[in-house]
């Protein structure tokens, strides 16, 4: 049976890679994101087959719409990876304007919760039953970076659906788990290089991985039996300043 995988933010960075290497494990691929040209292009990059979706993660009619598309398509979902994530500018947070933070908020965290309702309600009637569910948490939901209080209490939020999930699907053999990459070598990390705000106020260059590090890693969670679930994984650039910052 050909496994079909949902992957947000699939135009670029984490979830195109992470697409790519599911793809060459075997999974069909449905490819979501606001721009249907960047999702073509990841399509085109896929050694199996794939779909793309333009939808908006944070808008409960585009996600109904994006689902009824993917069960008349393939009829089930095995995996949904809850990629698709917005920053906000890094200036103080009385800077920034409630439609800034209500971009945050609706991109990051009700994206995740409406994507995951709705494979929830796919996942538990689908023969045979279950499904697994994995989070980009990013490492702000553990550590914020300075003036980034938006996107770290929707990733803060993020570790509480996937512990909820993680919960709430243990009856019905649907697994979650959440990935926390830290500075992987996209366009969003390009900052790193010349420096970034430290917790002490200084600017400081910070090390970069390999992206197909984090997609490896996002493929070895979908590999794993339904049985058993990374819960929370890391992985980061091993000389970045996480542990011990600030």
């Amino acid at each position: 049976m050909t496994k079909v995988a949902l992957v947000t933010g699939a135009g670029s960075g984490i979830g195109r890679a992470a697409a790519q290497a599911l793809s060459r494990a075997g999974f069909t691929l449905v490819l979501v994101g606001r721009r249907l040209q960047p999702l073509e292009e990841t399509s085109a990059s896929l050694t199996g087959h794939s779909i793309a979706v333009s939808t908006d993660v944070g808008d409960p009619d585009s996600v109904a719409a994006l689902f009824t598309t993917l069960k008349k398509q393939y009829g089930r979902l095995d995996l949904l990876f809850n990629n698709a994530g917005v920053g906000t500018p890094n200036v103080p947070m009385e800077e920034l304007s409630f439609v800034q933070w209500q971009a945050a908020l609706g991109a990051n965290l009700t994206g995740a919760f409406l994507c995951t309702q709705q494979a929830f309600r796919m996942m538990k009637t689908q023969e045979p039953r279950g499904g697994r569910i994995i989070n980009n948490g990013s490492i702000s939901a553990t550590t914020p970076r300075p003036n980034t209080a938006p996107y770290t209490a929707t990733k803060h939020a993020i570790t509480g659906l996937t512990k909820s999930t993680a919960l709430d699907g243990r009856a019905f053999d649907i697994a979650c788990g959440q990935i926390d990459i830290g500075n992987a070598a996209t366009d969003m990390t390009l900052k790193a290089l010349e420096g970034l705000p430290q917790a002490d106020g200084r600017i400081m260059p910070e090390p970069r991985m390999d992206l197909e590090e984090a997609a490896r890693a996002v493929a070895y969670m979908a590999s794993l039996p339904l049985s058993a679930n990374v819960l929370f994984m890391t992985v980061m650039a091993t000389k970045m300043p996480f542990v011990g910052r600030g």
